[in-house]
């Protein structure tokens, strides 16, 4: 038995509001990878702000997506500065995480507000997180406009990942050992999710 709520479909009145349609989303497409976002304003203030709205888009060139959900100074500044990083967030700065998702003023730097240390980037004019395993430098492809969002795809120009979560155990291909990064993911409401059981198994190839 299943309870039908339609969004888009169907009577006005039946359908969810917005509020309501955001929260089922939210609750239903789960986990979500989590894009901490670093940004310099114009005026050259530090941002930094996490966002669940999450992906890889493409892998030649590489590219990453996140959405703002709303007109936030992430999106500013990266509008103005064309450039931007994403710092993977681990279990071990949740707190800093969930801080940094405080809606501080435009002129205030949550790297400060929150006492988070940075470290200058190789490629890019915002800071890196420095206790972040995991670094994306990126420059800006496109802001797409959908809905009451806008999407932000950036070109990854250069990744840095902490040696003690380095896997280089097949020459020429690094990998990241997800043991070892344990990253935070958002579910819905105020949930979070930390890294559970994970399993491997290889993909079937198709024999006719």
């Amino acid at each position: 038995m299943r309870r039908d709520f339609p969004l888009l479909h169907g009577p006005e009145e039946a359908r969810l509001r917005a509020g309501a349609a955001y929260r089922l989303l939210t609750a239903s497409v789960v986990p979500r990878p989590i894009a901490w976002v670093s940004s310099r304003s114009a005026a050259g203030i530090d941002n930094l702000a996490p966002h669940s709205f999450y992906t890889v888009v493409s892998t030649a060139p590489p590219m990453v997506a996140f959405t703002s959900v709303g007109r936030k100074d992430t999106l500013d500044n990266v509008e103005a500065t064309r450039e931007f990083v994403v710092n993977l967030t681990p279990e071990w700065l949740f707190e800093q995480v969930n801080g940094t998702g405080t809606d501080y003023p435009a002129g205030v730097s949550e790297f400060d507000a929150e006492g988070i240390a940075r470290e200058d980037s190789l490629t890019v004019a915002p800071p890196r997180v420095a206790e972040s395993p995991v670094i994306l430098e990126c420059r800006l492809h496109e802001v797409r406009p959908t809905g009451n969002c806008w999407v932000v795809i950036g070109e990854v120009l250069h990744v840095a990942v902490a040696e003690d979560v380095l896997d280089e155990s097949v020459p020429g291909s690094p990998h990241v050992d997800i043991h070892r990064i344990k990253p935070l993911s958002r579910l819905g409401r105020d949930e979070w999710g930390l890294l559970g059981e994970i399993r491997e198994i290889a993909r079937r190839p198709y024999r006719d």
